[in-house]
């Protein structure tokens, strides 16, 4: 028993030694570092397919964007975009178009971190889904959890790339962010 025990406050003594020296703004920024150095430039390409090139083109969803978006929608229309609806699909076709550029920019600088964090999330989730139903994924890429396939593009990728979301969601950017910053100037000004 006394083994056990020694081995114990080795092992706690050492853990808390670490958690201590990585201090509270260690796990946060690496959450953000680690989503941002995987998907950052992913999104960002996958939103540039999605429009024209030079102003006003660049904020302009292009028919590929409603192609991707809501495929059979577009296809419904033979792909005249002007016959589209604009509530709800083409807010939804901005909205996620937009998505793709923004909210992993802000994640990676911290910004409303928390609902950041939330609404990429949704926009994995739909993404997600999209690419269930409307492009045609064969069960081996849809996956599930506790599966032998370990490299499914959506249950195993995708859950691995909401988990520093979930985290960020529940404890914020940490105090390497925006979010901190613009607490600290108010806390300051309070004062």
């Amino acid at each position: 028993m006394g083994l056990f025990l020694t081995l114990e406050r080795i092992h706690d003594g050492l853990f808390e030694k670490l958690e201590a020296a990585a201090g509270p703004w260690f796990i946060p920024l690496t959450a953000r570092m680690v989503f941002s150095s995987v998907l950052l430039m992913f999104f960002i390409t996958s939103g540039l397919t999605k429009v024209g090139s030079g102003f006003p083109d660049f904020l302009i969803p292009t028919a590929g964007a409603y192609a991707q978006i809501i495929p059979s929608i577009t296809e419904a229309v033979s792909y005249d975009t002007d016959q589209i609806a604009l509530f709800p699909w083409k807010l939804i076709v901005l909205a996620g178009t937009y998505a793709e550029f923004l909210l992993p920019v802000m994640l990676l600088l911290g910004i409303f971190t928390r609902l950041t964090s939330v609404a990429l999330i949704g926009f994995i989730i739909v993404m997600s889904f999209v690419d269930i139903q409307f492009h045609g994924l064969e069960a081996e890429s849809i996956g599930m959890m506790f599966d032998r396939i370990h490299n499914s593009v959506i249950w195993d990728q995708r859950l691995l790339w909401v988990f520093p979301l979930i985290y960020l969601a529940v404890k914020g950017g940490g105090p390497i962010s925006v979010d901190a910053l613009v607490l600290r100037r108010f806390s300051a000004r309070a004062k």
